[in-house]
């Protein structure tokens, strides 16, 4: 597909863009630009100046950091039909993290400039953008709650929940196309334990492990197993690895 305008359906799939007053949906898809990535190729870095609004259609980008040890900081991997790129859009500052594509991917690119410029003729559309950022403004604090309260296999359960809802921005999808490691980089977990509560969530028959992908067969017992002694006190701990609080 080479028109931005054959990727509609897909869009509207977004609960954030199927919200959009039509005329506005309409206007994005008119100064929407294709951008073709293959698997490996950056889209931008940390310090790169704004370019513009991004919506993932096909494929799927990781959004992360490298420091200067080397060391990767993955902070999410999204696909159709993420938007991202919104904080640049507000305060004109360069990008705060690296994106790549993580497989061969379509992205629309909706210009700085000309979102800009249709913002100045229609301010009442600020608010729309402004919902998309305080939706990930949400999430962040969610994330950041769970880092500090919940155990391990807690915090996994949630984030795959999370994944597997594309982060609030379309239908639930059963199959993750995620490796092991990029979760264990995700949740600030070694390897070694993130494997573990995977098999052992495997085992009860709530998912599925094959080589880059998590497939989800029991979304209730998931949420389940997220939700584990959430109200209860943080030193309370019970043998399995589903309330295992090892980094």
């Amino acid at each position: 597909m080479t028109d931005p305008i054959a990727f509609l359906p897909r869009l509207r799939q977004g609960h954030w863009f199927a919200g959009l007053p039509q005329q506005l949906q309409q206007e994005l898809l008119d100064m929407a630009q294709l951008q073709i990535l293959a698997v490996g190729q950056r889209l931008f870095r940390r310090g790169d100046r704004p370019s513009g609004l991004y919506a993932v259609v096909e494929g799927a980008v990781r959004i992360g950091a490298v420091g200067a040890n080397g060391k990767e900081a993955l902070l999410t991997l999204v696909e159709p039909p993420y938007w991202f790129g919104e904080i640049a859009l507000f305060d004109g500052l360069p990008r705060t993290h690296d994106a790549f594509a993580e497989s061969a991917s379509t992205l629309l690119l909706l210009p700085q400039a000309e979102l800009l410029a249709l913002l100045e003729r229609e301010p009442r559309y600020w608010r729309d953008f402004a919902l998309l950022m305080s939706q990930k403004l949400r999430l962040a604090f969610v994330a950041l709650e769970d880092m500090s309260l919940l155990p391990a296999a807690q915090r996994l359960a949630r984030r795959l929940l999370l994944m597997a809802e594309n982060y609030g921005e379309g239908e639930p999808r059963q199959v993750l196309h995620l490796a092991q490691e990029q979760l264990a980089m995700m949740l600030s977990l070694s390897r070694q334990t993130t494997n573990q509560i995977l098999k052992e969530l495997q085992t009860r028959g709530v998912l599925q492990l094959t080589y880059g992908e998590i497939a989800i067969l029991d979304f209730e017992r998931l949420r389940q197993a997220a939700e584990l002694n959430h109200q209860a006190p943080a030193t309370v701990q019970a043998p399995s690895l589903l309330s295992d609080t090892t980094p």
